[in-house]
This record gives C-alpha cells, structure tokens and sequence, in this order.
C-alpha cells in the first residue's frame, strides 16, 4: 500500500495588517509620542484600529505619500516616533521622501507597508510591489523586516518602536497561516530555526515562511532533513546564523514574496560570499510583473508555494553532491 501523502500543518489566522494595526493601538496606550500618518486607507492597512483608540494622534494626508513621507521626518524631528502606512507599491512612490526626509537624516521613523507582494491578489500587476524590499534595503541605515505570522508581527511591531532608527516593516492582506505560538520571542537582526534539519535549508520571510515549513514536511516523506530559518529581518541580515547554516547543511533554498533580485535573495547571497559559499537556489518572482488574481493562485502560478520550495531544495542538494 502506498504511503498516504504528508499532512501539512497550520491554520489561517489574522490577516498581517490587523495583527499589526491591534498592537499598534496597544503600544501606543503607554508610548504616547507615537503617531500615526494615513493615505486615506486606514481600513486597509489596519490602522483603523489607532485610529479609535488615539484620534488625537491621527493624521490624515489623503493621497499624497510624498507629503506624508516627508512631513514624517519633520515630525521625528521634534521627538515624536511618526508610523507611516500605505500600501507597499505607493511606498515606492516616495522613496526620495523617505531616503532624504527620512534615512539621510536619521529620524526615527517607522514606515509599515500593507498589501506587498502577490497579496495584493486581483488589483493586478500594476498594485502588485515586488520590488520594495530591495528598493529600501538599497537606502542606507534603513532596517527591513517582514514577519512570518500574526503572533511575530505583534512581537515587532513592538519591536520597531522600541528601536532607533527608520524602519520599513512590511505586513499583508490576506488570513496569514499560524506559524508561532504564544511563548516566541523577536529580536531585530535575529533569524530564527522554526525546525532543524540536517540535508538543506530553508530561509524564509513573511507569508513564504509557513511555505518552506510545509516543504520540509514534504521532503521528510522522502528522507530529506530540511531546516527551515525564519529571516524576518532581511536588513540587518543575521550573517552568523546564515553561515552556520551553510556550513551544517551545505545548501541553501531562499523563498520570498519578492522579485528574486535584490530582496532576501540578494541578502543571504551577499552573506554567503562573504562567509561560507555554497549551492543556492532562489524561490521568488522571477523578475516579472504581477498579474491579476486570488493570491493562493498567484503563488500557485508564480511557483511561490511548498511544492516548488521542495523541488528547489532537491536542485540545491543535487549541486552540493555535484
């Protein structure tokens, strides 16, 4: 009889963007410097929830997210601690604003990006940003982060009003799949070993997390020991947990809601060469434009989920062999 086929585990929870929206307006009870700047979607991004909480704190800018990006910086000037949402692609429409408003000075900013990725789902390729994280990974003294699930985003949520420095976060749409529980710990700058194994890692940030955790279950059916790392910073990328990984495991699987250029790819790539080169496949967008669609099918389409994460794992195994 044939073996039954492997039963992936984990069950859909709050969206990213309430999950961080929630624990904003908790936070903000005792911070009470902290502010919020709006493009006229609050409901979107989840800062509605702040928005009933701390009216007074509230600023809205409507369509206008150079404005809003800029007059961050002003306000981190006077001591307040400016959190500006939008959805990640119009992000992309004020990265000026927030290299020279924000990061060139070093003002202590948290930009929090909605909606990134194939999240977007069927607004299309036009609304789909799959080049957010490079884009401000590339601006200096920017940190990048992209948790895994509701219980991490909560955790860095705090996490990045703790810190000093500009901040681009991003969170999601879409029921995010349950990776932790309530006992985990986040810390900037720290991946995190969601499951070991000794054949092949896996890195992973946001939604592609649950993901490589449910290929290492696919390839355990066939005998692979398969680590699976949770990257959620992707800058300051942990370069120490990277390279041991490397040196135990002899290769390496990156998966990401991102164009395979210049996000967390790029990153582990960049931390490789420098430290202890191996195999590594790249799971991602191949550098190509969205299109228009449920996001499960997106990723389905753009070969984002477990199966192919499995497949580039084999691939990864086979040139270390080689």
């Amino acid at each position: 009889m044939a073996n039954a086929a492997p039963q992936l585990i984990g069950t859909s929870g709050d969206s990213l963007r309430e999950a961080f929206g929630k624990a904003l307006a908790a936070a903000a009870q005792e911070k009470t410097n902290v502010v919020v700047l709006d493009a006229d979607i609050a409901g979107g991004t989840g800062v509605h929830h702040f928005r009933k909480a701390h009216p007074d704190r509230f600023f809205q800018f409507g369509i206008a997210e150079q404005n809003m990006m800029a007059a961050a910086g002003g306000m981190a000037a006077t001591g307040l601690v400016p959190v500006v949402t939008t959805f990640a692609v119009f992000c992309l429409r004020a990265v000026e604003q927030a290299r020279l408003s924000i990061a060139y000075t070093k003002r202590n900013v948290k930009i929090v990006a909605s909606h990134p990725g194939l999240d977007v789902g069927p607004d299309g390729g036009s609304a789909q940003s799959l080049e957010d994280m490079a884009a401000f990974r590339a601006i200096p003294g920017m940190t990048v982060i992209s948790p895994a699930d509701p219980t991490e985003m909560a955790l860095a949520t705090r996490a990045v009003l703790d810190f000093k420095g500009p901040v681009y976060m991003r969170t999601g749409r879409s029921p995010s799949e349950n990776v932790y529980g309530p006992d985990h710990r986040f810390e900037i700058g720290k991946g995190h070993v969601l499951r070991d194994g000794s054949d092949v890692t896996l890195i992973a940030c946001g939604v592609e997390v649950a993901r490589a955790r449910d290929a290492a279950i696919l390839l355990e059916a066939e005998g692979i020991s398969a680590r699976v790392v949770n990257m959620a910073t992707i800058k300051p990328i942990d370069v120490a947990l990277v390279a041991r990984c490397a040196r135990e495991t002899g290769a390496i699987v990156t998966a990401e809601d991102h164009n395979i250029y210049g996000g967390l790819g790029s990153a582990v790539a960049e931390a490789l060469a420098q430290t202890h080169p191996c195999p590594v496949e790249f799971v991602g967008v191949n550098d190509v434009f969205g299109e228009s669609g449920e996001p499960q099918e997106l990723a389905e389409h753009f070969r984002l989920t477990a199966p192919f994460i499995a497949a580039a794992a084999r691939r990864a195994m086979a040139r270390k062999r080689a």
